[in-house]
Formats: structure tokens, sequence, C-alpha cells
């Protein structure tokens, strides 16, 4: 069997260990005769799976106890909606630093007024407002930001200070790839297929003072309340990618946990920048001082080599490297599941490419 590097912005690669041990229970999982996807989800076996699974995640991310840890679907795009629902009250402030940003914006709308407090779009979203030129407003209900956009490779080094207003982050293609400070924010939710796991779930951690205010005419299933007090039960989870986001959390837990994690991440993208900043023959369009960790997007001379350098690179199982539709050019992902020897593949293959080309 042959594994290739597969640089997938999401659903992107899984650690090969926890994908041998699914492989290995597909047909008998915990010595129940029977497939983890085929027992119910309330049953005692599942529901331990999903009791140690909170646990060890609450252990990865030092949980604080008076945050509710919920399993939902819908990925982050659902939660674009349900963050207003739950917490808007009249107001809310947004910062717009890339593409998952406006998408989060527009969904609010339809519940309040949506206040821009900065934007970056004038630069293509290539860098991050100056903090002290945000227009915050501490009326707001809450504060949303996006601190990694996985189309632009911008990233924030840093987290923007509220106040008194509750601050929210879609984490999701930075969520377990380095230690964070839960307790700094009100609610933080991520898709899972990035370094979690599959894509069909969604994390979502939230303050527990947050729960019981959502708009009551609205959906329940939209209320994360309700889920909160079913231990997010109330409908049918997805269970196999609940089951594979468990085996990735003992993964990290087994291999030295997030601060480990943080090390090997920075490592890799600080390789993979130092190739491209030196080369001569690949750019990065992204601020210094706010490049992305997890995805790094590069472009060539000129736009016509670029269906040459994809042809190329799979040719040598490196996978997934064009870049968004919305952006072009290149971007290699670099999340937990992505080794340094992925990384230095790719680098060496940019090196030859270039070469070949008699340009850098």
């Amino acid at each position: 069997m042959n594994r290739v590097f597969n640089f997938s912005a999401g659903p992107a690669m899984l650690p090969q260990e926890v994908l041998e041990r699914a492989q290995k229970e597909m047909l008998d999982w915990g010595g129940n005769g029977t497939s983890v996807m085929e027992i119910s989800h309330r049953g005692k076996e599942f529901m331990a799976l999903a009791t140690q699974s909170e646990e060890t995640l609450r252990g990865l991310l030092s949980i604080p106890a008076n945050y509710e840890v919920l399993f939902l679907q819908g990925g982050a795009s659902l939660q674009f909606s349900m963050i207003p629902h739950n917490l808007m009250r009249g107001k809310a402030d947004y910062l717009n630093t890339g593409v998952w940003s406006k998408k989060a914006i527009a969904a609010a709308k339809g519940y309040g007024v949506v206040n821009v407090a900065a934007s970056s779009e004038n630069t293509k979203f290539t860098s991050i407002p100056a903090p002290e030129t945000w227009d915050l407003d501490p009326q707001a209900s809450y504060v949303h930001y996006t601190p990694n956009e996985t189309i632009g490779g911008v990233e924030f080094h840093f987290i923007p200070e509220t106040g008194e207003v509750p601050l929210v982050a879609d984490m999701s293609s930075t969520l377990l790839s380095r230690p964070i400070e839960v307790s700094r924010y009100g609610l933080i939710y991520a898709g899972a297929q990035k370094n979690i796991g599959p894509a069909g779930l969604t994390i979502v951690i939230v303050r527990k003072d947050l729960l019981g205010h959502a708009i009551t005419s609205g959906p329940l299933m939209l209320d994360y309340k309700i889920h909160a007090e079913n231990q997010s039960m109330y409908n049918t989870p997805p269970t196999y990618s609940w089951y594979i986001a468990s085996l990735v959390f003992e993964w990290l837990e087994k291999n030295g946990g997030l601060v480990a994690m943080a090390e090997v991440n920075r490592k890799k993208s600080e390789k993979l920048y130092s190739y491209i900043d030196g080369s001569g023959f690949y750019k990065n369009p992204v601020e210094l001082s706010c490049r992305s960790w997890m995805n790094v997007p590069f472009t060539l001379p000129r736009t016509e080599m670029d269906i040459d350098f994809l042809e190329g690179a799979k040719k040598v199982s490196l996978l997934a490297l064009k870049g968004h539709k919305l952006v072009g050019g290149m971007r290699a992902s670099l999340y937990n599941a992505m080794p340094e020897t992925g990384v230095d593949a790719l680098i060496e293959y940019m090196k030859a490419f270039s070469a070949r080309h008699g340009e850098g």
C-alpha cells in the first residue's frame, strides 16, 4: 500500500495509526461483533465512548468546568447561524479577514445588526488590521472572528481583547493544532475535517452562562441548551465521525498532547515558508506577521505553469496542492496528520520544478 502526502485543506489526511486501528475495528468494535456504526448511540457502549472522548478532549485543551462541550453536525456553516440564533441581542461585532469571515457575516445579518469592526478586504485578505483600528462596540452581544482563514492563509497569532463582550471563534482549521486559552472565549467552534476527524462532526465549546438565550420561535435543533441537556444526543449524532475523532484525541494524547503538536506544526510551516521566501521562484502573498501555520498559499512566476506543477506533483505522490478557486495558485495544508517528511518531499519537488524551468 502506497500512502500519498495529501495537502488537502479539508477533508484532510488523518493519522495513519488512527486509520489502521479503525480498519482493524471495522467489523468488530470493542468485542461487540458489530461495527461502531451499527450500534445504538444511546446504548451503554457508545455512551461510554462519548463520555471518554469528551474527557480526553477536555484534558487536551484544559477546558474549564464551566464550559459545555457539544458534538454536533452541520459544520461551521451551520454555526454561522446557530451563534446569532443563541447569542445575538440586537447587534454583534465581526472581524472580516477572509472568505469564512464573510460567510459568517452574511448569515448573522438575518438575526440583527452586524457591525464589521475591522476588515482586510482592501488588501485582498492578505493581512490583519491593527487592533487599534478596530471599531468594537462595548454593547455588542459578542465579537466573532476567524483565527485562521483556510483559503487565504491568514492567521491571528494573538487573541483579540474584547473586555466583557464574549469572544466567539471559528477554529475549524486550528483547534487541536496547539494549546489555547479556552477561558478567554465565550464560544469556540470547529468543523472536524481538518485536525479532528472526518467531515460530519462539529465541536462546540461554549461557556455555560451563554446557554438558554436562544430565539424561542426558532427550531429547537438550533438551541445549544437543548443539545447540552441531552449530552449531544438530542438527535442521532454522526457516530462514526465521533468515533474517529475519539481515536484522534487518543493519538494526540499519546504523542505528547498539544504542546508537542504545536512544536511540530510550527517547525513544518517555518521550513516551508523559509524555502518559499528564499527560492526566488515561489511567492507567498501574506504579510509576515500573520502567516498561517496550517495553510500555506504560494504562487508560481506564471499561472500557465500551474497545471504542469500539479501534474508533476501528483506523479511523486503529492496531492491536493491546487489553491482555492477564489485565490488561485497553490496551497499546502499542514494539519496535524501531515508529517514533516511530507513537507520535505514537497520542498524537494518544488526545488526540482524550479530548476527544470530555469527560473530558480
